[in-house]
């Protein structure tokens, strides 16, 4: 039976209407919903009322699952494959460390040297109203570029980050700082990368790069803030409403996303993440 798909928006991503990724599924099954994902960038399963295992388990078909060594804090204590997005607090009653995940433009795991093939991300809380999240298509915002500005590009590295979240500059907020720093030393990535199974360019940098290799922040800044206002024009994007059980899975080779805090942060908005190893990619610089 083939997949009923409904698009979402102009620029990426479909719906895969009533399918339930925790039911037996065949090899060709799952290749009809692999090609799918190539093809759309972003797929959406709603209602998937699932446990933590069936999620993973689900996720393992992509490829790989990183054990976010990278990210100890915001791990799930009983699952290393799932990483927390949420604002519920810690048992200890302080706040939760992964309350600001995702606020500004990226991709998942740019900042180390093996970047994300995908991702999955179920909701289990959401709040009544907002709590949405953005996604570009990096690919078109490539391929809309002049050739005059593609030949610019094509050989600049954009030194990706760590430890750019908004936190709060408590000694916890700074320690957690001084970690992911020591954990993820900067990473240069191409600012133009080729997708390693559809062979088409999309841009790559985001928020997480403020300069260039070989370049000062001054130099670069004016053209890294003309590629992300260019790769997040409103025809780019896609914006996901959250509802309760729906699982998200997003190529971050040629999407990157945002989440976005328009919601009252007094309701809860809990969910779970489970990231795809992609290919190496990137060295490390030094800072300084």
């Amino acid at each position: 039976m083939a997949l009923k798909l409904r698009k979402l928006s102009y620029a990426l991503g479909a719906e895969v209407c009533d399918f339930n990724v925790a039911a037996p599924m065949s090899e060709a099954q799952f290749g009809e919903i692999y090609q799918a994902f190539l093809d759309n960038g972003i797929l959406l399963f709603r209602d998937q009322d699932i446990t933590r295992e069936q999620h993973i388990e689900f996720s393992r078909r992509f490829g790989e699952l990183d054990k976010h060594d990278s990210l100890p804090r915001d791990r799930h204590p009983n699952y290393p494959e799932l990483l927390l997005v949420t604002n519920e607090p810690n048992a200890d009653g302080t706040p939760s460390n992964s309350r600001y995940t995702g606020r500004s433009w990226h991709s998942d795991m740019s900042f180390t040297p093996v970047p994300s093939l995908g991702s999955l991300l179920k909701s289990w809380t959401v709040p009544e109203v907002g709590g949405d999240t953005l996604f570009a298509n990096m690919t078109l915002a490539y391929d809309t570029l002049s050739d005059g500005m593609k030949k610019l590009i094509a050989g600049l590295h954009g030194i990706q980050l760590a430890g750019t979240r908004k936190i709060n500059h408590a000694p916890s907020g700074l320690e957690r700082l001084a970690e992911q720093k020591k954990l993820n030393p900067p990473i240069a990535q191409p600012v133009v990368r080729t997708h390693p199974e559809t062979g088409r360019k999309a841009l790559y940098l985001g928020d997480k790069v403020k300069r260039f290799d070989g370049m000062t922040e001054e130099e670069s800044q004016p053209l890294i803030k003309f590629l992300n206002a260019h790769a997040t024009r409103p025809e780019f994007l896609y914006r996901h409403q959250w509802r309760k059980n729906d699982i998200l899975v997003w190529d971050n080779r040629c999407t990157m996303h945002q989440a976005l805090g328009d919601f009252d942060e007094t309701q809860r908005r809990h969910m779970e993440r489970t990231t795809v190893l992609g290919t190496p990619s990137g060295y490390v610089v030094a800072e300084g």
